[in-house]
């Protein structure tokens, strides 16, 4: 039986937003399992936490580069937000961006790509960067797509200059149509995917094991009703249906107009382009998503100095 730490109900209260004594009692139902018992916290209604939301973290910047059929997007991590406005390090990040373009989209290979200003490895025009700052950075993520006929189409949220922001989207779209109706059609959809995060392009695509997580939440949620087995599981599938609707990207309302899904808004789009439309692939990077950054007590560490 694993112990249960007022660390880990801590950690529970914050991914929750549950109350401590709610926190506890979900963690001992799952023996000490954050992921399950926040499904726990769902089940019973406590929690609507639908995810991991770990604070953002990393600092730095999301740079893109695109070239028409094809673009990347590059997350380059600094210590501070203060080095992420530095000049040598915007430029730095957009560097890389542009040697990525020419990879296969990899931190590895775009890391042992030659980085033009210096003639060097990418990996070690970031290590001399980090001699002449002075603070340690990270080449973390990468995405790159490409299409054959059509265009990669990209949009920046919170730019903090040409092709550099806290947020990147890339969204590829397959048709032989009008470039200029594609790249157009193409941004909103980027701005789109930037609001809402889908999971997936198409319902079917979206991961199994999340589907199916969220399958036994609502199963459990239902029971909590006391309704008979076979009217569960009528609401379960309906329930369902509607997860599918809001994960899928072209189910989704279009926020540039939510009369329309996405899919529905792309059909629209082809008349003007003349040519049907395919969504083949999409790429959203936010900056620092997914790591966690050490908390500190400055107050403490002040005292501490002070007591030498």
């Amino acid at each position: 039986m694993t112990e249960i730490t007022a660390a880990l109900v801590k950690e529970l209260r914050e991914k929750s937003g549950a109350g401590m004594m709610d926190c506890k009692k979900a963690l001992t139902e799952t023996n000490g399992d954050i992921e399950a018992a926040i499904d726990w916290l769902r089940a019973k209604g406590i929690s609507k936490a639908d995810k991991k939301s770990g604070r953002t973290a990393a600092e730095g910047l999301i740079a893109i580069a695109g070239a028409g059929h094809k673009a990347v997007v590059v997350e380059l991590n600094s210590e501070t937000d203060f080095v992420a406005r530095n000049d040598a390090f915007q430029d730095l990040a957009r560097g890389i961006a542009e040697v990525a373009l020419s990879t296969d989209g990899t931190v590895e290979a775009i890391s042992a790509a030659t980085y033009p200003a210096s003639g060097k490895p990418v990996a070690d025009a970031i290590k001399d960067a980090i001699a002449t700052i002075g603070e340690n950075m990270t080449l973390r993520r990468a995405a790159k797509l490409e299409v054959e006929h059509g265009v990669v189409a990209t949009y920046i949220h919170n730019a903090a200059g040409d092709g550099i922001g806290k947020l990147g989207v890339l969204v590829a779209l397959k048709s032989v149509g009008d470039k200029a109706v594609l790249t157009s059609i193409g941004r909103q959809i980027a701005m789109h995917i930037a609001a809402t995060n889908p999971l997936a392009i198409r319902a079917e695509e979206v991961d199994a094991a999340v589907a199916e997580r969220e399958r036994n939440v609502f199963i459990e949620q239902s029971r909590e009703s006391g309704k008979p087995e076979a009217i569960i599981e009528k609401m379960v599938e309906g329930r369902m249906r509607k997860f599918f609707e809001e994960v899928a990207l072209l189910s989704q309302a279009f926020v540039i107009n939510p009369d329309l899904t996405v899919g529905a808004a792309l059909k629209e789009a082809e008349k003007t382009a003349g040519a049907s439309i395919e969504i083949t692939g999409m790429a959203r990077l936010l900056l620092g998503e997914g790591v966690e950054k050490e908390e500190s007590d400055f107050a403490a560490e002040v005292a501490a100095v002070a007591k030498g």
